[in-house]
């Protein structure tokens, strides 16, 4: 997530998009639209911890000059960098204070003596930065439909964390990781899905159109909830998220992007090898929120 600190987090393509699934023949209509789920605090906490921690031991066992394969052109060196400047300017502001040169900070870490350690200190003081941040945080959040500011930084950062990570583990591996390689939880894999649907995506910022129309349901396997995403030549996508029952058909779509949890949140970030057809090679190419 490269552009993090601009609001963008690691890009990605679409799940095992469908061109072997049933599309909606438009005798269905769409489930009832759902409320925003979101986890738990120390949920999110602990997935923050848990994903430095993957991120630090894969980064440890690749070794700092190892390239990343799910981010062309970086290596393990620039990947926990990278990740330990955005948890100093993600605690900046829950601190209220915040950090605006992040260059100068991410330079901070390549320079010194020991990086890891660097990196440790960064997610430690951001954990506690959570702890101590008031529940009524001022600020802004700069993604679409965000919960309140505590929450927000939280989730943010549970999920570049969870991404990253899977790109240290990729670094070790040499290659994309598969869902059951990783450590990730359905419960934070459907928030993370959540979180890119309706908070990146939507965005005018990204710029995500599409001539003639489309529409796109994310439909992970024995979720209990769906996202539709509608994508228009004229205007931003719209993302409705769905109640899901277990044998309902799925609403009218050109496309349905289905599979388990964390496979899907892996293939829409980007994180699971070459797309696997033309929706999906349309999505790396276009639906991209940097790394």
């Amino acid at each position: 997530m490269r552009g993090d600190t601009e609001a963008e987090p690691a890009a990605g393509p679409p799940a095992r998009a469908s061109s072997d699934e049933p599309v909606g023949d438009g005798s269905h209509v769409p489930a009832d639209p759902a409320p925003r789920t979101l986890p738990a605090l120390d949920v999110l906490g602990e997935g923050l911890g848990a994903a430095a921690t993957v991120l630090r031991a894969n980064a440890v066992a690749a070794g700092l000059d190892a390239t990343v394969p799910t981010c062309p052109g970086w290596t393990v060196r620039d990947l926990v960098a990278h990740q330990g400047m955005v948890h100093r300017w993600a605690a900046s502001h829950l601190r209220r204070s915040p950090v605006t040169d992040t260059a100068a900070l991410e330079q901070a870490g390549r320079g010194s003596a020991d990086l890891l350690g660097w990196f440790d200190e960064g997610a430690t003081d951001l954990l506690q930065a959570l702890v101590d941040a008031p529940d009524d945080l001022a600020g802004r959040p700069f993604l679409l439909d965000a919960p309140a500011p505590r929450l927000f930084w939280a989730r943010r950062q549970c999920h570049e964390t969870t991404i990253h990570a899977v790109d240290a583990l990729a670094a070790r591996l040499g290659r994309p990781p598969r869902a059951e390689e990783t450590w990730i939880r359905p419960a934070v894999a459907l928030d993370g899905i959540d979180e890119l649907l309706t908070g990146f995506v939507p965005r005018p910022r990204q710029g995500v159109t599409h001539d003639p129309g489309l529409r796109v349901v994310v439909a992970p396997d024995a979720a209990g909830r769906a996202w539709l995403l509608e994508l228009a030549p004229d205007r931003p996508p719209v993302t409705t998220r769905l109640a899901r029952s277990p044998g309902d058909a799925s609403p009218e779509a050109d496309a349905v992007i289905t599979g388990g949890p964390v496979e899907v949140l892996l293939r829409l970030w980007s994180r699971a090898g070459e797309p696997r057809d033309a929706v999906e090679r349309w999505w790396a190419d276009t639906v991209t929120v940097a790394w």
